[in-house]
């Protein structure tokens, strides 16, 4: 039998009723065409992959870009948005590998590339349609049909044009990139792949060797746990921080050696002291530059480029001094560190192992040509022993990364790639960075700043399949010929008009040939890096420059962009790269940096712990407003970059004190203008009032818009939506609570007139100032008030003057009140009870009102400070009860299901004669606070009856409707 699915909440009904509302009367749509023509305000939205489903934690950015578009909208400016769509890159192979059971260039080559994207491109938007109903419940405005996808060919070809001018620019160059690989798979592997396949306690060898100094009867003594790599060592690295040791070992027969290794080193590699003689100690500058001989004969390696710096020592602040000797053995083929030693000194890449794995020939040692890598250290280990090179062999276990399509280990391998020269330009990247505003401010300078000015060129291509081509075509016989195409058309001019381009991917643009001055070149057969793609998201969603070059112009760059920490050296980084390249200029102007969203123990979200709630059942109960106000109103998550845990009862809470005080603010003001027929003003003006209490509220509330409106314009959102909650609980329990009486009164004056101009003007600010974090209920109160016009559709209020002296005295009024309210509790005298007087600080005549009220005493007088007169008369402890009195026949009233505006026949009995003799003097006061116009000296059959404790004493209520007179 099926689950009966819980009701959905009122609050979940209110906004599913508004996404309809919306969706019918197109009021996005009418949000931006009434804009048309104002300042433009550009956004750029960062593409996610729609290939996976999405999460509770994408709530987050997508609250900040919906809320920041929304107020830029109501502050009048022209706001179109588009959303975009990553598809190409690993996270799709990746599926489709799964899909086919395969893995790696040889499986997906048999199974054909054409098959293998043509899956691909069929995966791309899975889930688009479950990310789109997500993103339109949050409440996200967006051209949904109008969205921008890499996999285009005209995003594609916009990426060919940046790439042509990164080439005519000088920028563009062939080199290595070292990265983890699998042999056995012939493919590399990304970080997270890798994270995903490490072993411990695998075993391996630890080796120790010893490199011939040339120029004098010495070793240097390196370490290794890769024997296989040692044909493509190249150089020797060591600490420049370090002090070294010419140690000299005397064996048991009495045979001499001098061995170099770090001073810190010593006891740990030569554990016996017996068998060793310090003999000098150098610092590592002395061994700098210094030359020796190569463990393998390498075939042709004195003809490559950089040959003269083979086989030297070089310092290298990576050398560690916690394991091994403090000498490093250095091959750049078969590491990151050891390939950026490399191309810092030019040393060539000795490539020893072949892409599947294998040991190459002409090494001088045949006997290891052509064996897996893994398996030629043995041999290696035996062929160094017998040439004396071997110091120890010994076996340690560590942890080891192994490929985790078909768990063979992995090798760290320098493939050839495409680089952009971007260490040449970190000196103009820092400057333009200079033009960008950030939130939080620190990443400015710190991690974005830092990031920029150590930028390391930028490796653009990738051996993989489903990607946009690399638009090279090289010369098949000079590989240092080749051709940067920038378009379709170009290619069409090249290649002849019949050329197929309809679909750019591989296989079909590597039938693509062309034959120039008699020359025949083919497309190289890398795809570029997804990065590179999305760096250039400003021109290719554009289709720039081919088309729209006038609206790039307007959105260019960015006014706004916003995503999580990670993509300080991601996304925000590699447009900044791109923009600085093309344009000299920043892509964006101002970014918010939002912060991650934990589960309440602090632990990360995870499906598989279940600590935090379905989305659906987050909208289902508490709602999209109250989710976007919860994650926007934490500085972690808006603000400061960092974590926040996702608290559902702190959601709650606030739901309840924010948008719960606000409803019930505006049931307030609807009962009593419905009973009293009030009509809001056609046109929405600061209403005029010769109440202090009006005078305050508008003031406060011109403060509140002053301070909403700067901390928004400054991307505060936090700090937007905190002045917005206190305005709130300001109208909730000040200006209504004190001004309660003035609705509840029967006649039609000015004073009652002026209030209800005043709370409605309150609302429909408060609502406008609410609109952007939290749209539905805001939308739906001020339809309400504002005769069916949307809040999406209004401007936003306007920021008045205020006056800070009112502000400053009510202040000081209310500072009054709680001293005085203190004294109270202090003396354990509750509120009801009046008293007789109090005395405070001199203040305008026009608070003794409101002071006298709110302490519930006689007389106001001005002194030198609070001093509230606790003492109680009997007359006073009669109008005390009076007032408990009338606290139980309201509550009678609601418990017998009478309007709020019916009138009552009451009868009251007690035995007490305290109580009755509050009943008989203040008999006039009751029935006007309750509305009675009779009181009986008998209950009636037809009276509701209940019976009460007033001071511990017996007191019946009866009491019934009667029509007025």
């Amino acid at each position: 039998m099926a689950e009966t699915q819980a009701p959905k909440s009122p609050q979940a009904q209110i906004e599913e009723e508004m996404l309809a509302t919306w969706q019918q009367e197109h009021t996005f749509e009418k949000s931006i065409a009434q804009r048309e023509g104002q300042p433009y305000f550009s956004f750029y939205d960062g593409p996610p992959f729609a290939n996976g489903l999405p999460h509770f934690g994408h709530s987050l950015a997508s609250s900040i870009k919906d809320a920041m578009l929304r107020y830029k909208t109501m502050r009048g400016y022209y706001v179109p948005r588009r959303n975009g769509w990553d598809c190409h890159g690993l996270p799709v192979e990746y599926a489709i590998e799964k899909q086919f059971g395969v893995s790696g260039k040889k499986q997906i080559t048999e199974l054909g590339i054409d098959t293998f994207n043509a899956a691909c491109r069929d995966s791309i938007f899975t889930y688009k349609s479950e990310w789109e109903r997500l993103l339109q419940r949050l409440g996200r405005w967006s051209e949904y049909d109008k969205y921008y996808a890499t996999v285009d060919t005209n995003y594609t070809e916009s990426v060919w044009w940046a790439l042509s001018q990164v080439h005519q620019k000088g920028l563009l160059y062939k080199g290595y990139k070292s990265t983890p690989y699998c042999p056995r798979c012939e493919t590399p592997l990304s970080n997270f792949e890798v994270n995903d396949g490490y072993k411990d306690d695998v075993t391996d060898p630890s080796l120790f060797v010893k490199f011939k100094l040339t120029d004098e009867d010495a070793y240097l003594l390196g370490w290794t746990t890769t024997p296989w790599s040692l044909p493509g060592n190249a150089a020797i690295a060591v600490n420049p921080e370090e002090q070294y040791i010419y140690a000299k070992l005397t064996d048991d027969e009495g045979h001499e050696e001098m061995l170099v290794v770090a001073k810190s080193r010593l006891e740990a590699v030569f554990k016996n002291e017996e068998n060793y003689q310090v003999v000098k100690e150098v610092a590592a500058s002395e061994l700098i530059g210094k030359t020796y001989q190569p463990l393998f004969a390498v075939e042709n390696v004195h003809e490559q480029e950089g040959a003269e710096n083979l086989y030297k020592v070089w310092p290298a602040a990576f050398v560690s001094v916690n394991d091994g000797t403090g000498v490093l053995h250095v091959a750049p083929a078969f590491g990151e560190d050891d390939l950026n030693l490399g191309q810092e000194h030019n040393i060539p890449v000795l490539t020893t192992i072949d892409t599947s794995g294998r040991v190459k020939a002409h090494l001088g040692f045949d006997e290891i040509t052509g064996l897996f890598f893994k398996e030629a250290d043995r041999h290696i280990i035996d062929h160094l022993t017998q040439q004396g090179q071997v110091f120890a062999a010994e076996t340690l276990q560590h942890t080891y990364p192994f490929c985790w399509r078909c768990d063979t280990p992995l090798l760290y391998y320098a493939i050839s790639s495409w680089f952009i020269r971007v260490s040449e330009i970190r000196e103009q990247l820092s400057k333009t960075a200079e033009q960008i505003n950030w939130t939080p401010a620190h990443i400015k300078n710190g991690r974005f700043g830092k990031w920029v000015a150590g930028a390391r060129d930028w490796a653009i291509s990738r051996n993989r399949y489903w990607g946009a081509p690399l638009p090279v075509w090289v010369n098949e016989d000079d590989e240092n010929d080749y051709i940067v195409v920038e378009s379709i058309a170009q290619l069409k001019e090249l290649a002849g008009a019949d050329a197929k381009l309809d679909d750019l991917h591989r296989p079909f643009i590597d039938e693509i040939t062309f034959t120039k001055d008699g020359k025949t070149y083919r497309r190289v057969e890398e795809v570029l890096d997804c990065w590179f793609e999305s760096g250039c998201m400003s021109i290719a969603q554009q289709h720039y420059p081919f088309e729209n070059q006038d609206v790039f112009k307007e959105t260019f760059p960015a006014d706004f962009i916003i995503e999580g920490l990670d993509q300080t050296r991601l996304w925000f980084y590699v447009q900044h790269v791109m923009a600085t390249i093309l344009f000299d200029s920043p892509a964006y102007k101002n970014v918010v940096v939002n912060g991650m969203i934990m589960a309440a123990d602090g632990q990360k979200l995870s499906k598989r712990l279940k600590n935090y709630p379905p989305i659906e059942d987050v909208f289902n109960n508490e709602g999209a407003d109250a989710l976007r106000l919860f994650l926007l109103s934490s500085t972690q998550a808006t603000q400061t970059a960092d974590y926040t845990r996702f608290n559902r009862d702190g959601m709650k809470d606030l739901s309840r004190n924010v948008l719960g005080t606000l409803q019930n603010s505006y049931r307030f003001f609807k009962m009593y203008a419905d009973i009293d027929h009030w009509e809001a003003p056609a046109k929405l003006s600061v209403p005029e009032s010769t109440n202090v209490l009006d005078q305050w509220m508008i003031a406060r509330l011109a403060e509140a818009t002053r301070e909403v409106t700067r901390q928004a314009d400054n991307y505060k959102i936090a700090h937007a939506i905190e002045q917005i909650v206190t305005v709130i609980d300001d109208m909730s329990n000040w200006y209504i609570r004190r001004s309660r009486r003035r609705f509840w009164k029967s006649e039609d004056d000015s004073d009652k007139l002026q209030a209800y101009a005043t709370l409605h003007y309150t609302l429909v600010t408060v609502l406008q100032l609410l609109a952007p974090w939290a749209p539905f209920l805001s939308d739906r109160l001020y339809r309400e008030l504002m005769h069916g016009e949307s809040v999406h559709l209004s401007d936003w209020p306007e920021v008045g003057d205020g006056n800070q002296q009112l502000l400053d005295e009510m202040s000081q009024t209310r500072e009054y009140i709680a001293a005085g309210l203190a004294q109270r509790a202090e003396a354990k005298i509750k509120v009801r009870q009046p008293l007789a007087r109090v005395t405070v600080p001199q203040l305008p005549e026009m608070y003794k009102e409101v002071i006298a009220e709110e302490l519930n005493v006689k007389a106001v007088e001005w002194g030198s400070e609070v001093a509230l007169d606790t003492h109680l008369t009997d007359d006073l402890r009669a109008e005390g009860l009076m007032r408990d009195l009338v606290r139980h026949i309201q509550n009678a009233r609601k418990q017998a299901g009478l309007q709020v505006d019916d009138r009552i026949a009451l009868h009251v009995t007690t035995e007490d004669p305290l109580i009755q003799k509050a009943l008989s003097t203040f008999k006039a006061e009751i029935m006007h606070e309750t509305l009675a116009v009779v009181m009986k000296d008998e209950p009636t059959q037809d009276m509701a009856t209940q019976t009460v404790k007033v001071e511990g004493n017996e007191v019946t209520i009866s009491l019934r409707a009667v029509e007025a007179e």
